[in-house]
């Protein structure tokens, strides 16, 4: 997963970390030791920095926390959570597919937000309510002040952040499209993205003022990761209605399992056609297989006229078909998750359609977005 260590499980969820974070661990670690050494003299180097580590641990967890908000809630939606990723910007609970209503899109954004609140809240009232001071009670105040801050922050109404999917839902609830949804909070979230960038330019170039790089890196995150969310929003819309027999490749490489290698060399391999790979039907156009030109040279030549495709075809998996209605949106995503250029389509009683190529979709989203003549 783009360079991210897999550390193992939480609650059955798939656990990663970004190499970014190790270095995010190293700057919290020394900068609280350093603090907390600062205010409490009396205490030891090594002990300061023990108690760095823990805070910086400690604020981790906290948005581990933050992320199995959404998961949690996510899973009794009925909505499979891929992993969670700690990474240099915080973390990134990855769902298997969207929320099916606006509502429940909401709840799914919200809870990380109310999750950082509750521990805010609690922090608080543990500070207040036991007679904790010194170091310990210096730690609780930052674990409380982040909690809040990763709150309010992850509020603000712009993709990616938890705001961005809070407003996508309202758009989506007064429009009735989710993907309007999505473009409009995408642009908000682009906004306080050239925001960010220009808090943290501005003083470096007018100044020489370093104190606000942080606001410029956060600005690239929003602005970049906004306007991939508003592109695949559009890509979505224009993909929503159609199936995956609307992007069959016309004149599909397919092929009788009743024909001989030479029948099959001559009609399809030596006439030109350039494809390499072929779908084998049988008599009633039942998809049964599937034959590579490589696949003929395990077989003499002189044997091709003797020798019909179904003895060379190999077989084809059924999870490795869809179905001729099943939108084409998930074909896509399936594409996309099995990292698969093709698949063959076939109908409910096993008919081949054709073959639909990552290629062919492509073209079909050029040709929807082209305007029509007049």
């Amino acid at each position: 997963m783009n360079g991210t260590i897999r550390v193992g499980n939480l609650f059955g969820i798939p656990f990663y970390i970004h190499p970014s974070w190790f270095l995010v661990l190293g700057l919290v670690t020394w900068s609280y030791s350093s603090g907390l050494a600062a205010q409490f003299p009396l205490i030891s180097g090594g002990l300061a920095v023990l108690l760095g580590l823990m805070t910086a641990l400690l604020l981790f967890a906290s948005v581990v926390a933050h992320e199995l908000g959404h998961s949690f809630v996510a899973i009794r939606q009925g909505i499979d959570v891929k992993s969670i990723t700690l990474f240099i910007f915080g973390g990134l609970a990855s769902l298997e597919k969207e929320s099916k209503t606006p509502a429940e899109a909401f709840w799914v954004a919200i809870a990380g937000p109310l999750v950082s609140l509750l521990l805010f809240g609690s922090i608080t009232a543990i500070g207040f309510a036991t007679p904790v001071s010194g170091p310990l009670a210096a730690i609780l105040g930052v674990l409380a002040s982040v909690n809040l801050a990763l709150a309010l922050f992850n509020l603000i109404p712009g993709l990616p952040l938890d705001g961005g999917n809070i407003l996508k839902a309202a758009v989506w609830k007064i429009t009735g499209n989710p993907y309007k949804g999505v473009v409009f909070a995408s642009r908000v979230g682009q906004i306080f993205g050239w925001v960010a960038v220009l808090s943290g330019v501005l003083p470096l170039l007018l100044f020489g003022n370093f104190g606000n790089f942080w606001n410029l890196l956060i600005g690239f995150f929003l602005l970049q990761n906004a306007g991939n969310a508003a592109q695949f929003a559009r890509v979505q819309e224009k993909l929503t209605g159609l199936t995956a027999e609307d992007a069959v490749t016309v004149n599909s490489p397919v092929v009788s399992a009743n024909l001989t290698l030479r029948e099959f060399a001559d009609e399809r391999v030596i006439s030109g056609q350039n494809w390499r790979r072929f779908l084998v039907t049988d008599d009633g156009g039942q998809l049964v297989g599937a034959i590579a030109v490589n696949n003929m040279r395990s077989i003499p030549t002189a044997m091709w006229s003797e020798t019909q495709v179904r003895e060379v075809m190999q077989p084809i998996a059924q999870s490795t078909t869809v179905q001729s209605d099943q939108p084409l949106l998930e074909v896509v995503q399936l594409l996309e998750q099995q990292k698969l250029s093709a698949l063959p389509v076939i109908r409910n009683n096993g008919v081949l359609v054709g073959i639909l190529e990552k290629a062919a979709v492509i073209q079909l989203l050029q040709s929807r977005t082209q305007p029509n003549p007049a």
